[in-house]
């Protein structure tokens, strides 16, 4: 029987789609469109690490209108100060239209983009020199930016500093580190990052804030069960998501032993995802540390279900978390290294699954993760993104350093970058499962957001074509790299990948051997690590990981941040030859606000009685 032409012509292409659902993403899914974007003004691609000063990639938003016709990318001046938008061509990922400029940004913390053209940015600017009640120092505060079709702006809605949560005390956010979303079906955005209060009971501590902002109007609304003025104590990193109606998906990891889908709570309550080990204010980075808070849930297209993607270390050993309490347990770690966990939520604030244990005296912390790698190496820099057009696959990537060095028992770690993973998980049953071997390059990586292409089943993200380094720690008042051009990477599920490497550094593309640390295709990860994931390495790079105090001992400074402009147009992040970080001693110990301790108390409570 002869099929019509345009039916045959379909045929090739369902046959391709059907091959990457089966057996998993080869070279010809991955797509590199090197060094598309120029730039007007340069980029520093390098932000160092909380503590450690290990490099991390500067976030580069990224935003797609949902109708596919409108792109924006947004990126910190290499100076530190001065946020810039540029519009971006979907198909070619080449420049569009004239560079928006907020003149004093200081970090590119979240970008929606719309069907009009307009576009929303959450950024953080100091406040004009006598503002009333603003913060010491020219610290800056959180701020939503709305932009019309031609650029002009259309509103500015500070959400922080002076007047916001007056009654707590007010905030700052010296490092956003944060997201935003927004729901079309409620015109509502939302904002979730880290603040650190300057009045009040917090004052001179570290928490998170959730801000929801009318897309209509721009005036900022406090939402019963959703705003938030303070949340998760010491805040390490966030995963926030869109829903039909406020409060949207949201998680933390805190510094007091755990991740949390928080969604209904916004603080250190609700749901249990993981047991992490934490130490001095951090939590190993789960949700990507500095720069690292985004693309780490995702929303299933067409569902009300959702993705997580997150680094760990696996928990062993559960002890009481004395300072919080009942309910609350501190946890030593299983490996030397990070590995790469997954969890799904059927909806916003459910976890499809058993939480996380809070059993006092527990050996086994994590048999409920649902592990994507369980190997010796250390994984970081963990995104999820789901592809669209009711697909219900979903795309998880990370970096991989084979043989670390992990001197601090709950940060990152150092030595040779091995590569960059991409891996394709399939949803479709209540536990998720691994499609085939991921895909490993290490001439394209994941530093800003990955977003479904509207209309096909593509995901694209950016990136900065350079050497990437993870050996050292940056140099003691930042990286001096810069470019002026962003790459774009696409993975498409109908393996039709095509690239433009003219500039590109060479690539090592192949899937991962079967002595990675993988598990088999097409099944779940094994519940933990296995005992031969425990580091044989030599001690002097393996950290202590017997769990320390949760008390406050001092009060907390904010991580260092890069101030000195940045000149240089070399990619390549720089390297010392010292491991140390020079500017760790000067970081004192975090500690803990206790109105962290008691909202999360109360928090427990109600659930307790609900």
């Amino acid at each position: 029987m002869l099929l019509p032409r345009h039916f045959s012509a379909l045929l090739p292409l369902a046959s391709s789609l059907s091959a990457v659902l089966a057996q998993g993403l080869t070279e010809s899914s991955l797509e590199r469109h090197v060094d598309s974007l120029a730039l007007d003004f340069a980029f520093s691609p390098v932000k160092e690490a909380y503590w450690t000063g290990l490099p991390h990639h500067r976030r580069t938003p990224f935003a797609v209108s949902p109708d596919g016709s409108a792109a924006y990318l947004a990126y910190l001046d290499a100076s530190g100060t001065g946020v810039h938008v540029q519009g971006v061509d979907p198909s070619t990922f080449a420049a569009t239209g004239a560079t928006v400029t907020v003149a004093g940004g200081r970090e590119a913390g979240g970008l929606v983009a719309h069907d009009d053209g307009s576009f929303a940015l959450l950024t953080n600017e100091a406040l004009p020199s006598g503002t009333a009640d603003a913060p010491p120092d020219s610290t800056p505060v959180p701020v939503l930016y709305r932009y019309g079709p031609g650029g002009a702006l259309a509103w500015k809605t500070f959400l922080g500093g002076p007047g916001v949560h007056a009654d707590f005390g007010l905030a700052a956010s010296p490092d956003l580190n944060g997201d935003l979303a927004y729901s079309a079906s409620a015109d509502l955005y939302g904002a979730y990052f880290v603040v650190t209060a300057y009045t009040g009971e917090a004052a001179g501590h570290y928490g998170d804030s959730v801000q929801y902002v009318s897309g209509a109007s721009g005036a900022r609304e406090d939402i019963a069960g959703a705003s938030s003025s303070w949340g998760c104590s010491h805040n390490t990193g966030i995963a926030l998501a869109a829903a039909d109606a406020a409060p949207f998906a949201s998680v933390c990891a805190e510094d007091q032993g755990a991740l949390w889908l928080n969604t209904d709570t916004q603080t250190m309550a609700g749901v249990k995802v993981s047991n992490e080990n934490t130490t001095n204010g951090a939590g190993g980075e789960s949700l990507g540390g500095m720069s690292g808070s985004y693309s780490a849930l995702a929303r299933l297209p067409g569902t009300d279900g959702y993705v997580l993607a997150w680094v760990s270390r696996g928990a062993v050993d559960l002890t009481e978390n004395a300072w919080l309490g009942a309910g609350y347990t501190s946890a030593a770690n299983r490996t030397n290294g990070r590995n790469i966990a997954i969890a799904q939520m059927s909806s916003k604030n459910t976890l499809l699954g058993a939480e996380a244990t809070s059993e006092v005296g527990a050996a086994d912390g994590d048999s409920q993760v649902n592990w994507i790698t369980t190997g010796t190496a250390d994984n970081s820099n963990a995104h999820v993104a789901a592809f669209g057009n009711g697909s219900s696959s979903v795309l998880v990537t990370w970096e991989e350093i084979a043989e670390p060095q992990c001197e601090f028992i709950a940060m990152g770690c150092r030595g040779a970058f091995t590569g960059a993973y991409y891996q394709l998980v399939d949803t479709s049953t209540s536990t998720a499962q691994k499609v085939g071997e991921p895909l490993k390059v290490t001439d394209t990586f994941v530093a800003g957001d990955m977003v479904a292409m509207p209309g096909s089943q593509r995901i694209c993200w950016p990136y900065v074509a350079m050497d990437w380094d993870l050996s050292e720690p940056v140099p003691y008042g930042g990286s001096t790299a810069t470019t002026k051009a962003i790459s774009f990477a696409c993975v498409s599920l109908d393996g039709s990948g095509s690239s433009d490497n003219s500039s590109s550094s060479s690539s090592s593309s192949t899937a991962a051997s079967a002595g990675s640390s993988t598990a088999a295709a097409s099944t779940p990860a094994a519940n933990s690590p296995t005992a031969a994931s425990t580091p044989t390495t030599a001690s002097a790079s393996t950290a202590d990981s017997t769990p320390t105090s949760s008390e406050p001992t001092t009060i907390e400074s904010s991580p260092t941040a890069i101030s000195t402009p940045l000149t240089t147009t070399t990619a390549a992040a720089e390297a010392v030859s010292s491991p140390t970080n020079s500017g760790a001693t000067s970081r004192p110990t975090p500690s803990k606000s206790h109105s962290c301790r008691a909202r999360a108390r109360r928090a427990r409570r109600a659930q307790a009685h609900e």
